[in-house]
C-alpha cells in the first residue's frame, strides 16, 4: 500500500526526509545531472522561481520513499515539463512510475497547463545497440501511448548537442486528453523554454535557435500510433470544476460526537442541525477527503487550559443528570482567588457569561473538538495543505480559566500550540466575535500570531475585549492585531480588511496558518449584523488559499442554518481555488 504526495517545502521533517530520498535517487539513476542541480532542489521549492516553479511528487509506503517525479510547470506559457520519474531500486513493477504518472496528469490539470512535455530515449533498433537498453525505451513509450503521449515528429529535437553524443531524446507531447493540437507558435515558445530554463548549462545559444527553427508544421505532428490503436486511447472522464486528486483534497474531521451536546432550550441557537447542513452542502463539492478524528491524551488541553479549569469541567459535567443543565448566575467580582465550593455556584467562577450552560454531554462533546482540531493539525505536521475541523461546540471565547459563548475548550488554540513545536503559527479569527479566547491564550507569546476581524465590543459580544489598543504583552507584545468594525460591514468593505490582516500575517511570516472560520458574518444571522453573501465567502476563502500555507480551518460560530451550509460550500470551494491557483495544493 502506498500513497502519492505532492512535497511543497522543506520546512517540516516528513518533508526533509523524502527530499533527502529523492536527492539520493537523483544521485544514483541519473548520473549526468550535476551535483548543484540536485543540491538546489530544496531551495527551488521554498523559493519558486517566475519562470519554472519546481512540483515534485513521491510514491511513499510506511517504510519510505519508493518513487518520485519531478515538474516544472511554466506560469508564463503555461505548459508543464516532466524532468525525472523513477521507482527506487529494487522497486520497479509495483506500479510506483504509473501512478506517479498519472498524478502528474492531475497535477498539470489542477494548474490549467496545456498540455505536459517530456523527453524519452528512442525507440528505434538503429539507434540502440543496447537491447536491454532498448526493450526499455519501447517499454516506456508504449506505456505513454495509453494516455495518447507520442514524440513530436519532424523536428531537430534529438540533434545531438555535441558531435559524437549517442541516444538523444524525443520529446514527447501528452495533451492530457483534450485532443486540442500544438500550434507550431507556442511549440516553439515552449521548446525555447526548455532548452533555456532547464538545459542552459547544456546546450548553447546556437543550438537552441537551431532546435526551434526546426519546428515549421502547424500545428506540430504527432509520430503516429505505433503501440497502441488510437481508439483504445481513454478519453478524461467529465469533472466538475472543483476537483482534486485524493493527495490535494481537503482534509475533513468531523466530531462524531457533536450531537450528544443538544441543549433544547428556545433561542438556544448552539444546535446539531449547523454541522448536518453544512456536512450536506459539502458533500457537492469533490474536494474532500474524510478522516476519523483520533483520541489525544489531556495533556494538549492543559498545555493551553488551566489543569484546575479542565478539572472542573470534565467533574462537574460528569456530576448532572441527562436532562440537567446548569447556568452561572453568581459571579467572583470581589474575591477571584478563592472558588466555592458547590460546584454549581463555581460554574460563575470560571464563565463570563449567563446563557452557557454546563451539562452532562457539554465536556465529551468539547473534548471530542478539540480532538478533531489536533488531528487535523497532526495530518498538517505530516504533510497535508488543508485540513478542516467541522465540529461543535465551538471554542473561541474560551481562555485560560473560563469558558462562555457556548465555548468550553479552545480547539483552534490547543492546535495551534500543538503546531508551535515545528514553528510559527498565525491565527486568523472570522468569526463575527472577537477571538478573546485565543488573544489571552496567547497574549505573552511571541511565536503565535493572534489577529481577529470581528463587531466592535462597543456593541458586539463578549463587550470587554477586542480593542485595536490591545497588542500583546512583554514578548509578545505586536503579536495581537484586532480589526474591530462597525455594525454595518458589505463584503467589499470587508475585502479591504481581510486583506490588511493578512499583510500583517505575511509580515510574521508563519508555517502554519490556523483559521477560526465564523459564518455569523453573513446577512440575516441571528447573533450577527454584517451583510456577507456566499460570493463574499467564495472570495473569502480563495483570498486564504492564496496565502500558500499548511492551513487548518476550525469550525466556530454561524447560526442561520438556511444559508449556513451554502455559504461553507463557497468558503471551501474559494479556498481550494486559491490554493491551487498558486500551486500549493
Amino acid at each position: 500500500m502506498f500513497v502519492i504526495r505532492r512535497i511543497h517545502d522543506d520546512l517540516l521533517s516528513v518533508n526533509q526526509r523524502a527530499i533527502a530520498a529523492v536527492q539520493q535517487m537523483l544521485r544514483e539513476q541519473f548520473r549526468a545531472v550535476p551535483e548543484d542541480k540536485i543540491a538546489a532542489l530544496p531551495a527551488q521549492l521554498r523559493e519558486p522561481s517566475a519562470t519554472f516553479r519546481r512540483i515534485v511528487l513521491v510514491a511513499e509506503t510506511a517504510r519510505g520513499v519508493k518513487g518520485f517525479a519531478t515538474l516544472m510547470y511554466a506560469p508564463d506559457l503555461h505548459f508543464c515539463y516532466l524532468d525525472f520519474i523513477a521507482a527506487a531500486r529494487f522497486e520497479t513493477s509495483q506500479g510506483f512510475g504509473g501512478a506517479l504518472y498519472e498524478r502528474a496528469r492531475e497535477e498539470c490539470r489542477l494548474l490549467g497547463a496545456t498540455g505536459l512535455f517530456y523527453e524519452c530515449l528512442p525507440d528505434d533498433p538503429a539507434e540502440v545497440p543496447d537491447k536491454r537498453m532498448l526493450a526499455q525505451n519501447v517499454a516506456r513509450l508504449r506505456f505513454y501511448e495509453r494516455y495518447g503521449a507520442r514524440p513530436i515528429d519532424r523536428t531537430e529535437y534529438s540533434l545531438p548537442v555535441r558531435p559524437g553524443d549517442l541516444e538523444q531524446p524525443y520529446l514527447v507531447y501528452d495533451d492530457l486528453g483534450s485532443g486540442k493540437p500544438l500550434r507550431r507558435e507556442a511549440a516553439k515558445a515552449i521548446v525555447r523554454a526548455i532548452l533555456e530554463r532547464a538545459y542552459a548549462w547544456l546546450c548553447p545559444p546556437d543550438y537552441i535557435e537551431r532546435v526551434v527553427a526546426s519546428f515549421k508544421d502547424d500545428p506540430v505532428l504527432m509520430r503516429p500510433f505505433r503501440y497502441q490503436s488510437p481508439a483504445a486511447v481513454p478519453l478524461p472522464a467529465p469533472r466538475a470544476r472543483e476537483h482534486a486528486p485524493q493527495d490535494a483534497r481537503v482534509l475533513l474531521i468531523m466530531n462524531d460526537k457533536h450531537d450528544i451536546h443538544h441543549v433544547r432550550e428556545r433561542g438556544y441557537v448552539e444546535a446539531p442541525v449547523r454541522i448536518s447542513v453544512i456536512r450536506k452542502e459539502l458533500s457537492k463539492l469533490d474536494l474532500f477527503r474524510i478522516a476519523e478524528p483520533k483520541s489525544f491524551p489531556d495533556s494538549h488541553v492543559t498545555d493551553v487550559h488551566d489543569p484546575a479549569f479542565v478539572r472542573y469541567l470534565k467533574r462537574m459535567c460528569a456530576s448532572l443528570p441527562v436532562d440537567q443543565s446548569v447556568y452561572p448566575y453568581v459571579f467572583p467580582v470581589r474575591n477571584v482567588a478563592r472558588p466555592p465550593r458547590d460546584l454549581a455556584i463555581r460554574a460563575g467562577y470560571y464563565c463570563i457569561d449567563t446563557f452557557t450552560p454546563l451539562n452532562r454531554n457539554a465536556w465529551p462533546a468539547a473534548r471530542r473538538a478539540v480532538d478533531c482540531a489536533l488531528t487535523a493539525a497532526n495530518a498538517l505536521l505530516a504533510g497535508t495543505r488543508l485540513a478542516y475541523a467541522l465540529v461543535r461546540p465551538p471554542g473561541h471565547y474560551a481562555e485560560t480559566s473560563s469558558f462562555g459563548g457556548f465555548c468550553y475548550l479552545n480547539s483552534a488554540a490547543i492546535a495551534a500550540h500543538f503546531l508551535s513545536r515545528q514553528g510559527r503559527v498565525a491565527i486568523l479569527d472570522i468569526d463575527y466575535h472577537h477571538g478573546n479566547g485565543q488573544q489571552e491564550i496567547f497574549w505573552k507569546r511571541p511565536d503565535i500570531l493572534t489577529v481577529s476581524i470581528h463587531g466592535h465590543p462597543s456593541f458586539a459580544y463578549p463587550y470587554f475585549s477586542g480593542f485595536p489598543s490591545e497588542i500583546g504583552e512583554g514578548p509578545g507584545r505586536g503579536s495581537n492585531l484586532n480589526i474591530a468594525l462597525g455594525e454595518n460591514v458589505d463584503g467589499a468593505q470587508y475585502a479591504r480588511v481581510l486583506d490588511r490582516a493578512l499583510s500583517r500575517i505575511r509580515a510574521f511570516a508563519p508555517r502554519f496558518f490556523v483559521v477560526c472560520l465564523g459564518l455569523d458574518t453573513a446577512k440575516a444571522d441571528p447573533t450577527g449584523t454584517w451583510s456577507l453573501r456566499s460570493a463574499d465567502y467564495e472570495r473569502t476563502g480563495r483570498t486564504l488559499g492564496m496565502m500558500a500555507l499548511p492551513t487548518l480551518i476550525v469550525q466556530e460560530g454561524g447560526y442561520n442554518t438556511r444559508n449556513l451550509g451554502v455559504h461553507a460550500r463557497h468558503f471551501f470551494s474559494g479556498l481550494w481555488a486559491g490554493a491551487t491557483q498558486v500551486g500549493s495544493v
